[in-house]
This record gives C-alpha cells, sequence and structure tokens, in this order.
C-alpha cells in the first residue's frame, strides 16, 4: 500500500504577486540544502483520517499555529520515491520568523548509540512564485503550477 500524505500551500499576495510559504526541513540530513530542499508543511495520513483534517494537523505541528482558515482542495502528486501528496490551497499570512515546530528523534550521529532530537522544521519563508520554483523539492514543483492556475480561473 502507497502512503500518502497531506498538506497546505499557504499562500499571499503581495503587490499584485503570489508568495509562497514553504518550510525548511530540520534535522542532520537538511543541515546543509537550500536550493531544491523545502516544501509545503505536511505529513502522513492516518488510518481513517480525513485528509484535509491530515493537512490541518500537520501545519499545525510543523509551524505552531492552526492554518487561518479552512483549506482548498489543489490537486493530489506523485512524489519521486512513490509518495502521494493530496494537497490543498489556502490564501492567507503566517509570520515565518515564529514557527515553532514539533520535533524528532533519531541516533546522531549515526552508529554512535546517542539519540537526539531536531525539530521537524527548522525554519518556514515567504517566496515569490520564481523563488519557490528554485527552492522547492523537484517532486512538489506541480504544486506551484495547480496553484498557479488555481487563483488565476
Amino acid at each position: 500500500m502507497s502512503v500518502t500524505s497531506a498538506g497546505i500551500l499557504l499562500y499571499r499576495r503581495r503587490e499584485g504577486a503570489l508568495e509562497l510559504l514553504l518550510i525548511h526541513p530540520g534535522g542532520p540530513y537538511w543541515r546543509s540544502k537550500d536550493d531544491g530542499a523545502w516544501m509545503i508543511p505536511k505529513g502522513q495520513v492516518e488510518e481513517g483520517e480525513d485528509y484535509a483534517a491530515c493537512a490541518v494537523r500537520e501545519f499545525r505541528e510543523e509551524l505552531g499555529v492552526a492554518p487561518p482558515s479552512v483549506p482548498k482542495p489543489l490537486c493530489r502528486i506523485r512524489q519521486k520515491g512513490g509518495k502521494w501528496v493530496e494537497a490543498f490551497a489556502l490564501e492567507g499570512d503566517f509570520d515565518a520568523e515564529r514557527v515553532v515546530s514539533n520535533s524528532f528523534d533519531i541516533e546522531w550521529p549515526p552508529r554512535s548509540g546517542q539519540i537526539r532530537s531536531f525539530p521537524e522544521v527548522d525554519r518556514a519563508g515567504w517566496f515569490s512564485m520564481e523563488e519557490s520554483r528554485r527552492k522547492i523539492l523537484a517532486s512538489q514543483l506541480p504544486l506551484l503550477d495547480a496553484l498557479e492556475r488555481a487563483v488565476a480561473g
């Protein structure tokens, strides 16, 4: 059975242009990665969980606040590794400097026997559509195309 995640692409309009909120994953594997490493706040849908409810839960867990209103269905994509992402769009605002993320534990350094805790999200940022296309994971680029179509029509 394939894994499905759900997430929210938050956007705002500044001087007639779209800006998108993207998150940067925390932890040692992502520390020095920037372009091509950002993503939308999302997470795995639990058995029997509604996609929209999952997207809202993940937004809250990864950013520390509830989304500003109810998100609207955007699209469904399949990422490079085979994971499906059910994406929702939401126009709103968020202070990207105020991220309060949940954390995860891993053995770090590898094979050291030491368990360390890292934030799931180490930072968030607002980016223009052009910047977002450079920053976001390549497998999530179709989300940006879907948002452009949605806000245009």
